[in-house]
């Protein structure tokens, strides 16, 4: 303990260079931690909208993925129904959603385009999906319409402007069966939606799981979509569902995530780029502020060896004056991150659309324990090694020399 009083006494003759140094430290571990939160944030926003918009995971019929149909549902899920019933009595499972994929041409009579549609069943499809999709105009479906009205659809925003439709426009989807026939079936507008991705918004429509059924002539299902309570419970039902359906496909929400594997991947190279120059910034401001100190003080160091102080001991002290800046700056930068953590979160700032996307998000940086600790640690450990290289020289000259600098 008197050893680390001493290293204090010795940080404080020099309190200008202390603080710069203890700055420049704070500065760079609250620039590895906002960084670092800002990513976390990213990553934890984008597995929650992979996991919303697949399921955590999905079983489908073992050819499902890896074949091309060669008509539609030549590979849907027939006993879905009794596998939802199944699945649905596990305790971290919170629904089981059907889906029945299909593609055709939707039409106003005057002009058509082309669609890509997923039958669903509405008591629980748009519970999932939160802040991903929003309702632009009209309402989302309803399973209770009366069976006597239309069927309705729910519309992308952009197929919605090329097609004239708003809701209660009445319009036709028109798809081949499973037998490759074509069948048609005249549909009313419920609502107007955007799921933020224009290129998504040109094609998409919703219609409820019995009418994309009865437009293809099916009773099978595309997919079963497995939501979870907890996301980190994806791999443990993962493999109980393949336990008991060794004969289905299954994928999680990470297989079917293509832009979250692309943007962690881009941040990793990013921020950790970001990290590695933010720390070497740390590791020279440590080591010219402690060669300072060893230069001006090695008439001073030769005395200590004199009196018969070893030269571990003069590392050590250097060490620990380098171990207390690091400790000064971390705990500053921990402070300032919080505090902008805390201010991005009350004060709703937005970022722009990225590429690909109509919509911005919040921004937000995340405070997670682990990423204080590793950058506290890390930061920390630099000091205390930026201190040992520079003093481990001085602390072995001669004492005869170390007496006579100048």
């Amino acid at each position: 303990m008197k050893w680390l009083a001493f290293a204090f006494k010795n940080v404080l003759r020099n309190r200008r260079r202390a603080s710069i140094t203890v700055a420049i430290t704070a500065v760079g571990t609250a620039g590895v931690l906002i960084g670092g939160g800002f990513a976390l944030f990213t990553y934890e926003s984008l597995r929650e909208l992979a996991a919303r918009d697949s399921g955590h995971v999905v079983i489908a019929n073992k050819d499902y993925f890896d074949h091309d149909e060669d008509t539609p549902m030549q590979y849907g899920l027939e006993d879905y129904a009794a596998i939802r019933k199944k699945v649905e009595d596990d305790p971290r499972v919170r629904m089981a959603l059907p889906r029945v994929q299909l593609t055709g041409l939707l039409s106003n009579g005057d002009k058509s385009a082309v669609f890509v549609g997923t039958g669903v069943d509405p008591d629980g499809e748009f519970s999932v999906k939160g802040p991903s999709m929003k309702v632009l105009a009209g309402s989302l479906l309803d399973a209770s319409a009366s069976p006597a009205s239309a069927p309705e659809i729910l519309l992308g925003s952009e197929l919605a402007r090329q097609m004239k439709a708003e809701p209660g426009s009445g319009l036709t989807l028109l798809s081949t069966t499973t037998s490759g026939s074509l069948n048609a079936i005249d549909v009313k507008v419920r609502g107007i939606v955007t799921m933020g991705v224009p290129e998504v918004d040109k094609r998409l429509v919703f219609t409820d799981l019995v009418t994309a059924q009865k437009l293809l002539l099916t009773d099978r299902v595309s997919t079963l979509a497995l939501y979870l309570h907890d996301t980190e419970q994806t791999d443990s039902m993962r493999d109980a569902v393949a336990r008991l359906y060794p004969e289905r496909a299954l994928q999680t929400w990470r297989d079917q995530a293509f832009y979250y594997v692309a943007v962690r991947g881009l941040y990793n190279r990013i921020f950790g780029l970001l990290g590695v120059v933010i720390v070497t910034m740390v590791l020279f401001a440590v080591s010219n502020t402690l060669a300072m100190a060893v230069i001006e003080r090695t008439r001073e160091i030769g005395t200590l060896r004199a009196l018969g102080t070893l030269p571990k001991q003069i590392v050590r002290v250097f060490a620990l004056e380098g171990f207390i800046l690091g400790i000064a700056g971390t705990a500053a930068g921990m402070v300032f991150a919080s505090g902008t953590s805390m201010f991005f979160l009350l004060a709703d700032f937005q970022m722009p659309p990225p590429p690909g996307r109509s919509v911005g998000y919040p921004l937000h940086v995340n405070m997670s324990p682990l990423l204080y600790l590793i950058t506290a640690v890390t930061i920390v450990l630099l000091s205390i090694a930026a201190a040992w290289i520079v003093s481990r020289k001085a602390s072995r000259k001669p004492i005869v020399e170390a007496l006579a600098h100048v």
